[in-house]
């Protein structure tokens, strides 16, 4: 077997001397990938309202609204695919401002589509954009944070995607916004992205990996609080840099040995189960739905918009605890409410109470899902690819994780209506409710606490073979 052994001493250092604040250059960072998370949440979030719209302009049916939705997602993969070979050649930041291009171009393109053709291109275009930020973005800011924020600034990407999912969702009940209005404002903030990262650092790990020492000392010294010796965090780079540069294990054909399986099982697997635990369903297709089973779409489209809100704010409530509470603690808490709302939900379809008596309980299990699932395991989706795998794999990491990701993301969007017109409402939530379950026995078997946990420390017990549960236990 071919590992790194890291010396437990210097996690234990530089977790030590881990700095006590925040910089100005650290936020900045924080936020640029924040922008990013937002452009996902709204570009992927804004489809299930204007779907109402583009199919009376387009005259299309099922099949069409599933393929639109749906190009995003496929664009996403090879985004994430091919981005983890740019973020290895161009660096992170560099990935990322070309991605800032072209989140501004599929916007504008979506945004002047005459046809559904044109506008499903114009979507596997901006879906490029959106999964390369997924593979780029959590793994740039992972790596240029001290480990006592490194959690919290991760998931400010998730919770973004939060904001993001919000805005579409408002700008879609409105229903006064022409959806090529509504697709093509996406390019103001990611004009502004690209702005910012003009402004921005290149990541020190991957600066020390393309021997630039000096240069990564000098960001070292930038995102660091004043005063802060930037020279044992520096060394514990480089020496890792060093054995991983010798080592058999390094890119794709490193995700392949046996000592870094589990890191590739756990970061896949918990992207796999973020998207079968169903919250895509709810977010692309809920006004779809509810206006097929009787709603009208004013109805529909204010569910979503508080669908989007109860997201939002479920994310907030897990970034403000998560770190409190651990990581596995708090998504082996919150699956079970998710999987239970999931349950409710298919039996009120199944026993004909869907009516117009039991909105209120249709809309309060919507609710309640969107509440426990988004505040543990959407949690967990980007972060753990961020801080899992080793640093001489972790670019071809991300990547697989994100496209396992957005595969089984792309999987449900091409299906789920046939699916539903097949077995129905009732039978499909109680599908996805059994899904929930498997991903608690997947969390509880394979997932260990990160928590505080510096991203030399977590490769160190990857390489000693000790990646289970019960090897981080306090």
């Amino acid at each position: 077997m071919s590992s790194i052994d890291t010396d437990p001493r210097h996690s234990d250092d530089a977790r030590a001397n881990a700095p006590g604040q925040l910089t100005g250059a650290v936020v900045i960072v924080a936020l640029v990938s924040a922008v990013s998370g937002m452009l996902y949440g709204y570009d992927t979030g804004i489809i299930s309202g204007a779907l109402l719209q583009i199919t009376k302009d387009f005259g299309i049916a099922e099949a069409w609204k599933q393929v639109i939705a749906g190009a995003i997602l496929l664009g996403a993969v090879v985004g994430a695919l091919a981005c983890s070979y740019l973020s290895e050649r161009r660096g992170r930041k560099g990935t990322l401002l070309m991605l800032s291009g072209v989140f501004v171009v599929g916007a504008l393109w979506c945004s002047v589509a005459p046809n559904p053709v044109l506008l499903s291109l114009g979507r596997l275009v901006l879906g490029f954009a959106v999964g390369g930020a997924t593979q780029t973005a959590p793994m740039y800011v992972a790596e240029l944070a001290p480990p006592k924020y490194r959690g919290r600034l991760v998931l400010c990407f998730q919770i973004a995607i939060g904001v993001g999912i919000v805005v579409a969702t408002i700008v879609g009940a409105s229903e006064a916004i022409p959806w090529r209005w509504s697709i093509g404002a996406a390019a103001v903030p990611a004009a502004i992205m690209l702005g910012l990262l003009l402004r921005l650092p290149e990541s020190p790990r991957w600066l020390v990996k393309n021997d630039d020492r000096d240069k990564a000392h000098e960001v070292l010294e930038r995102v660091r609080p004043s005063g802060y010796d930037v020279d044992d965090e520096l060394d514990e780079m480089a020496e890792l840099s060093r054995k991983e540069e010798t080592a058999k294990t390094r890119g794709w054909s490193g995700l392949r040995a046996p000592w870094v399986r589990p890191a590739l099982i756990l970061g896949c697997g918990i992207a796999i189960f973020t998207q079968l635990s169903g919250i895509e369903m709810i977010i692309y297709y809920s006004p779809t739905i509810l206006t097929d089973n009787g709603f009208s779409e004013s109805v529909a489209l204010e569910v979503s918009v508080a669908l989007g809100i109860s997201y939002l704010v479920a994310q907030l409530v897990g970034l403000a605890i998560i770190d409190k509470v651990g990581r596995r603690r708090l998504t082996l808490i919150m699956i079970p409410g998710a999987a239970a709302s999931l349950f409710v939900l298919g039996t009120l379809f199944v026993t004909g109470n869907s009516g117009r008596d039991s909105v209120p309980f249709i809309i309060a299990c919507l609710v309640v899902f969107m509440l426990f699932n988004a505040g543990g395991l959407q949690l967990m989706g980007w972060l753990t690819g961020s801080e899992t795998y080793p640093l001489a794999v972790r670019p071809a990491g991300t990547a697989a994780q994100s496209a396992a990701l957005w595969g089984t993301n792309l999987l449900i969007t091409l299906t789920l209506l046939t699916l539903i017109s097949g077995i129905g409402v009732g039978p499909a939530m109680w599908l996805y409710g059994l899904f929930n379950i498997a991903a608690w026995l997947f969390v509880y078997f394979r997932m260990p606490d990160l928590t505080g946990k510096s991203l030399e420390e977590i490769e160190g017990k990857l390489s000693d073979g000790k990646f289970r549960p019960a090897d981080f236990a306090h």
